[in-house]
């Protein structure tokens, strides 16, 4: 039989619990984000009954219309996927925190966001949007995010738009190399991070199988899917 939705947010919110006993950190300190992407609105639902407050979603389209049928719910809604300059505006209207900023193109489109071509704030977007820069670890374009030589740059230019909070950097592992290793990596850019903009402490990385090792690097924010969510609906 397999597990209930409460099971499984429980089991991984004991394995979180662990993993920061084991790196000696407070578990208070970390935010789970529920990756709720190609799973209906009505799960997004149970999780609130559960207790959750951060969802997640990699898709514009079907993160805007999750947000929306949900607007009711006091929801924290990430955008995590890749994100197109154009979609920027829309983007803002419902996601409190962008994880992937990975251009220069992005950071100006997502700025400009916040206000009208007059110069006005524009209705219905918050007035700062919090952002982590995302860093690509492997040497795929196709990956998105920036190479850690260029994140400080990339940081920098986040930190000047006043309609933008830069929180930190945000990471995958690669799927070819030990998750902890890469976290590392993840720790020592956000590191040089902070030394030019010092309130960046943030770290967004840890996913279903790797959380505990992104913990034990400094994660302040994981993103967890399947092993709450279960396997992804089957399509058509």
């Amino acid at each position: 039989m397999s597990a209930s939705l409460a099971e499984r947010l429980s089991l991984v919110q004991e394995g979180i619990a662990e993993a920061a006993r084991n790196a000696g950190r407070d578990v208070n300190d970390l935010t789970t984000i529920v990756v709720t992407k190609f799973h209906p609105a009505q799960l997004v639902r149970d999780l609130y009954d559960l207790g959750v407050r951060n969802v997640g979603e990699n898709r514009h389209q079907e993160a805007e219309a999750k947000a929306a049928e949900l607007s009711e719910l006091d929801l924290t809604w990430h955008f995590i996927g890749q994100l197109q300059s154009n979609k920027a505006r829309a983007a803002r209207k419902y996601a409190s925190v962008v994880h992937s900023v990975d251009r220069p193109s992005l950071v100006t489109a997502l700025g400009n966001a916040a206000f009208t071509p007059e110069g006005e704030p524009e209705n219905n977007i918050v007035e700062v949007l919090d952002c982590f820069v995302q860093l690509n670890l492997t040497q795929d374009p196709a990956r998105g995010g920036v190479q850690p030589a260029d994140v400080v740059e990339l940081a920098e230019l986040v930190a000047a738009q006043p309609s933008l909070n830069l929180l930190g950097v945000m990471a995958v592992a690669p799927l070819d190399e030990e998750p902890r290793v890469a976290f590392a990596r993840v720790r020592a850019a956000s590191e040089r991070v902070q030394t030019v903009i010092p309130s960046a402490t943030y770290i967004s990385t840890g996913m279903s199988h790797d959380y505990a090792a992104a913990i034990s690097e400094g994660a302040t924010h994981l993103r967890i899917g399947s092993a709450i969510t279960g396997n992804r609906p089957v399509s058509g």
